[in-house]
């Protein structure tokens, strides 16, 4: 289940706040958990895999070191069901053709363009609204602050 929250922001995305002549409602999604790289192996292996966890974790490992070192290589990588990754470019413009260069560049960002079991997982999610992390976070000192004025804590 995708947990979500509501927020208003801007119709038009990229504006700045003060800027902002419109807003409407949208749906932010919020998670419940940050896996780490240690737990997303583990649960691999919990999936009836005949690997262990630290196999999965050396597979996985050599794997993002390879997926870097193809892309960096200027190559395309596509990963099946997973999806394709390649490199894009952050540039400072040029003036002309002739005057740009490598010194222009000023980051290289890797973009993912999801496989078939990604394109749309709208068909499979289920939602749940919650409270904002923001509106969480104001429940959370409102008991705090109430728990200690009443001496509970």
């Amino acid at each position: 289940m995708i947990n979500y929250s509501i927020a208003i922001m801007s119709a038009k995305p990229g504006t700045k706040k003060a800027d902002i002549t419109e807003t409407k409602a949208y749906g932010v999604s919020q998670y419940d958990e940050k896996l780490t790289f240690d737990k997303f192996c583990k649960h691999i292996a919990e999936h009836n895999s005949p690997f262990s966890k630290g196999a999965v974790t050396g597979v996985l490992t050599d794997a993002v070191a390879c997926l870097k070192e193809l892309l960096l290589a200027g190559n395309k990588v596509s990963l099946g069901d997973l999806g394709e990754f390649h490199c894009e470019l952050a540039c400072n413009p040029a003036k002309t053709t002739e005057e740009f260069g490598p010194a222009f560049i000023k980051d290289v960002h890797v973009r993912w363009t999801p496989g078939k079991s990604f394109r749309n997982l709208r068909s499979e999610a289920t939602f749940q609204l919650v409270p904002s992390r923001k509106a969480q976070g104001e429940a959370i000192e409102t008991v705090k602050n109430t728990d200690t004025i009443q001496g509970l804590e």
